[in-house]
């Protein structure tokens, strides 16, 4: 392990999180541990206890900056974080029997050499079987791979072991830009769309700008895009505040019993996307342009293995794991390329919400004006969109 770690005994919750049907108003974040496995870990003292430490720094708004959050690492044998069982439950999936034949497209920059075996042990680990799984360059090579990155092959690792978590039966499409530039992230994106992807799903944003990016390369028919709302509380980025694209908003997840329980991530962006023409589909009344976000899962205490950088099992937080991570769910639904980005959560009948979406009701990621744009709430809310799935008919 890089860096000095201190040892963390396992921990409690200490908190009542909002059930998936609603709850007491709280922003603060309750003492994680892992919910499957004994939760004994080593937490970065710059970390924050839980928060985690910003993975890709921030280099100007024509770079892509990847969303994910190093927290610590687990204490071997034990893996502490959510494991597919826990996603596949909370969210009541059919991982075993959907999924197959839907490809699913990840876009991130630089390369992970050990990226292929990493997902093989974590799907080893999990009895996920074989993946379907392809390493290609931005140009559709499957050779001459950009230069490594430590820090974007955390990234990697994350999204297609989390897109395996919830879809081991989808086919997974790895495209990895030359670099975070926007103009190389574009060249990948187009890529992925002529390969065949069906969804696209991007872990990455230009922090703080909404027009750092080309609208025509996320904007293919019968594709669809998601991408992470952000990792910094409230405030929105591109290519997430794009139109076309999936806004995926962050949770917090725990098991209590038998039930699980949900919240909004404090660090989870969302807002509205000043600039960026608001879609005909959408109808909050508080926001002229596009709103952040349309939907979001689970953002918060995610194992992860990666030993690239790591050299084991981690524990990470993000809209990095709620983007691909719905990405495997419109995988499981099958229907991807009748989709139009988010509109069927905002047109579809509020029975059909209340039975396929888990409507998340407590958590804000800061303080604005109208507060549903930065404070979750019953029906529609900024940091969660319209909630997580229960099962895959929302998608």
């Amino acid at each position: 392990m890089n860096g000095p770690f201190k040892l963390v005994a396992p921990l409690v919750v200490a908190l009542g999180i909002a059930a998936c049907s609603g709850g007491s108003d709280s922003n603060s974040l309750p003492a994680m541990t892992g919910v499957s496995s004994n939760p004994t870990m080593r937490i970065l003292p710059a970390a924050k206890s839980l928060e985690g430490v910003q993975v890709c720094p921030n280099l100007g708004p024509r770079y892509g900056a990847c969303m994910s959050r190093y927290v610590g690492d687990s204490i071997m044998p034990a893996i502490a974080g959510h494991v597919p069982a826990d996603y596949q439950s909370a969210y009541n999936l059919p991982s075993a029997t959907k999924g197959a034949g839907q490809i699913v497209a990840i876009v991130d920059a630089y390369d992970n050499p050990n990226v292929s075996s990493d997902l093989a042990t974590y799907r080893n680990q999990f009895s996920l079987g074989t993946a379907n799984f392809t390493k290609y360059n931005q140009n559709g090579q499957q050779s001459n791979y950009p230069t490594p990155n430590q820090n974007w092959g955390l990234e990697e690792d994350l999204d297609v072991q989390t897109v395996s978590a919830v879809c081991p039966k989808c086919t997974i499409y790895l495209v990895e830009a030359n670099s975070n530039n926007t103009s190389d992230l574009e060249t990948a994106e187009k890529t992925a769309v002529t390969l065949g992807a069906h969804i696209v799903s991007n872990s990455w944003g230009c922090l703080g700008s909404n027009n750092c990016v080309d609208p025509s390369y996320f904007d293919t028919p019968g594709v669809e895009y998601l991408a992470s709302a952000g990792d910094s509380g409230y405030g929105t980025q591109a290519p997430a505040a794009l139109a076309s694209i999936v806004s995926v908003g962050g949770t917090v997840l725990q098991k209590s019993g038998s039930q699980w329980t949900e919240m909004a991530w404090n660090g989870t962006g969302s807002g509205c996307a000043t600039g960026i023409t608001k879609p005909s589909w959408q109808h909050d009344s508080g926001c002229s342009y596009r709103t952040m976000n349309d939907v979001s899962a689970v953002a918060y205490f995610a194992a992860e293995y990666d030993s690239y950088k790591y050299n084991g099992w981690i524990v990470v937080n993000g809209t990095s794991i709620s983007s691909p991570l719905l990405g495997g769910v419109f995988g499981l639904a099958g229907n991807a390329s009748s989709q139009n980005a988010g509109s069927k959560f905002w047109t579809q009948s509020r029975r059909k919400r209340k039975h396929d979406l888990h409507d998340i009701t407590t958590g804000k990621n800061g303080t604005c004006s109208p507060s549903y744009l930065c404070t979750a709430g019953k029906g529609y809310d900024g940091p969660t969109g319209w909630g997580t799935p229960n099962g895959v008919k929302a998608f």
